[in-house]
């Protein structure tokens, strides 16, 4: 069940029983009083729980324990609570009055957005009646009536986050190459100049390591760029790349049959892409950026590619493909050189799915990053620790290096020796920065989708990387 938002002058008739309550030191504590008893500050079922259900005459009391929020994260937290509460209790109208407390405005639209982030859920394909309710929650007063310049950028944020979802989610025989590039030609609408390079302008320009990968699809393959120019200047874009490898079955390299499924998840870092370009067009952020995605399908057949090929990258430099289930690398091969070159960015971050070595190493806590400068990772990391998307430094090193050394060409797909395995797909991809552009690679393989939910989503599909490269864009480029 979704959340449905409606800001309101008064107290609709069908909310009126159910009052949400704020709770902090300074603000509401007067009112509360009047109704509860003076151990509400003390009671440990609400300050652990952080809610409290009072039921008084038939209207029932829905207090948030908010004494001890102090930054923004904490607030969308609650946010994210409150719906589970809600939820779980199925209180289905409710009512919050904005203007009676001391929370400030900003506390109390990142409350909303926690709310919201924490209610999506993707039932495209469900048929139940049950599918189409919401939870209402009207926000009550003046506070919010005029235009919220806040509200809009996270309106905007959260419309690009539910855009990533929605893709992420989407079955592969829906989301193919064909239909994921007809989607991002509609952002058009927003102002983004999109191009997409077909299997014909590829093969012309020589992406033969992206080409490779899709060769044993019936679907096309395709590089799509996503360029949003923001800024008075003509200043150097910040180049974003990901990989959409839209359903990966190893190819010949095959993967196991159990959990393979979810290989249509294996285009997140391009989705985190596309909805990180959508989302600065939205808000109309004042900056230039360009989104850079491969799309590819690495299926079977008798045109699939083969382990021990050999292929001659948009770089030049030749890759022997020892196993065809390291593709991802291949596509961001093309991608990334493409990009350093057409756009001369400002740095270059690349998101994918990439190793499940990253999970063995991280779990679903952090995602690992790779970069070839000090300055750039800072940045990502303090984003992403404000945004609860975090991050952890792995290291790069000549060492591994050599592990992706080939007899036969410039470099091989994989390392079957010396393990590291997340680490040498980084040192691969490295090689195609080549002006050494400030450069950073984000393996989200754990972080892309949830089984179980988290702090602010419910499970499925996270949109892992759009809060963290907005908040990264805001706090440091805008």
């Amino acid at each position: 069940m979704k959340l449905k938002l409606d800001f309101v002058s008064k107290v609709p008739k069908e909310a009126k029983d159910n009052e949400v309550i704020l709770v902090n030191d300074k603000s509401s504590k007067n009112k509360i009083l009047k109704f509860i008893n003076k151990s509400l500050f003390s009671n440990k079922l609400f300050l652990e729980n952080k809610f409290l259900l009072k039921n008084i005459n038939d209207k029932s009391y829905i207090l948030v324990n908010c004494i001890k929020s102090k930054i923004s994260l904490d607030y969308e937290k609650l946010g994210s609570q409150l719906y589970t509460f809600l939820k779980s209790n199925k209180i289905e109208n409710s009512f919050l009055t904005s203007n009676s407390s001391n929370i400030t405005n900003v506390q109390m639209e990142k409350f909303l957005h926690g709310a919201q982030l924490k209610s999506y859920n993707f039932n495209v394909y469900k048929t139940e009646k049950i599918n189409k309710q919401f939870i209402n929650l009207y926000v009550v007063g003046d506070k919010f009536k005029k235009t919220n310049l806040l509200r809009n950028k996270l309106n905007s944020l959260l419309e690009g986050v539910f855009f990533t979802r929605d893709l992420v989610s989407e079955p592969g025989n829906v989301l193919h190459p064909d239909e994921y590039a007809r989607r991002i030609i509609k952002l058009r609408k927003y102002g983004l100049k999109v191009t997409v390079y077909d299997q014909k302008k590829l093969k012309k320009m020589g992406m033969n390591a992206l080409l490779g990968v899709g060769q044993g699809s019936v679907r096309g393959s395709y590089l799509v760029t996503i360029e949003w120019k923001g800024a008075k200047s003509e200043s150097k874009p910040l180049g974003f790349v990901g990989k959409g490898v839209c359903f990966d079955t190893g190819g010949y390299s095959l993967k196991p049959a159990k959990f393979m499924e979810d290989m249509t998840y294996d285009m997140a870092g391009s989705a985190t892409v596309v909805g990180l370009m959508k989302t600065l067009a939205l808000r109309k952020s004042k900056i230039n950026a360009v989104g850079v995605v491969g799309l590819v399908e690495n299926m079977v057949s008798g045109n699939a590619q083969r382990p021990g090929d050999i292929v001659k990258s948009y770089s030049g430099k030749t890759i022997e493909v020892l196993n065809t289930d390291a593709e991802g690398r291949l596509v961001l091969a093309d991608a990334l050189t493409f990009t350093e070159e057409k756009f001369k960015p400002q740095f270059i971050i690349d998101l994918a799915t990439l190793t499940g070595a990253i999970i063995v190493s991280l779990g679903s806590e952090y995602a690992g990053l790779f970069s070839n400068n000090d300055k750039l990772s800072k940045q990502l990391i303090n984003a992403g620790e404000q945004v609860e998307e975090k991050l952890w430094r792995m290291p790069l090193n000549e060492n591994f290096d050599k592990l992706i050394n080939s007899k036969n060409a410039d470099m091989q797909n994989i390392n079957y020796v010396g393990g590291a395995g997340s680490t040498t797909a980084a040192q691969f991809l490295q090689r195609f920065i080549i002006n050494k552009t400030p450069w950073a690679h984000l393996d989200i393989a754990g972080m892309a989708f949830s089984k179980y939910g988290g702090a602010l989503n419910s499970g499925g599909a996270t949109g892992y990387g759009v809060r963290l490269l907005n908040k990264l864009i805001e706090d440091n480029y805008e």
